[in-house]
């Protein structure tokens, strides 16, 4: 019973990437691991950019100095 967690920043991931993202993860772990894919879990988390950081910085401000 796999369980996966995607955590993305909330930057505008449309309906249709995050359900691709699903069934691709679903589809790798049947693929490579044999894993059956109706016992097989994927949640998304959306994080706020203000929330995440990288190197010590908020992404918002990351983003802001691109």
């Amino acid at each position: 019973m796999p369980y996966v967690n995607i955590k993305i920043t909330r930057e505008g991931a449309t309906k249709e990437q995050k359900a691709e993202l699903i069934e691709g993860v679903t589809r790798l772990l049947k693929d490579v691991l044999g894993k059956n894919p109706a016992t097989t879990f994927v949640t998304i988390d959306e994080v706020d950019t203000d929330n995440w950081g990288v190197g010590g910085i908020p992404v918002t401000e990351l983003r802001k100095q691109q």
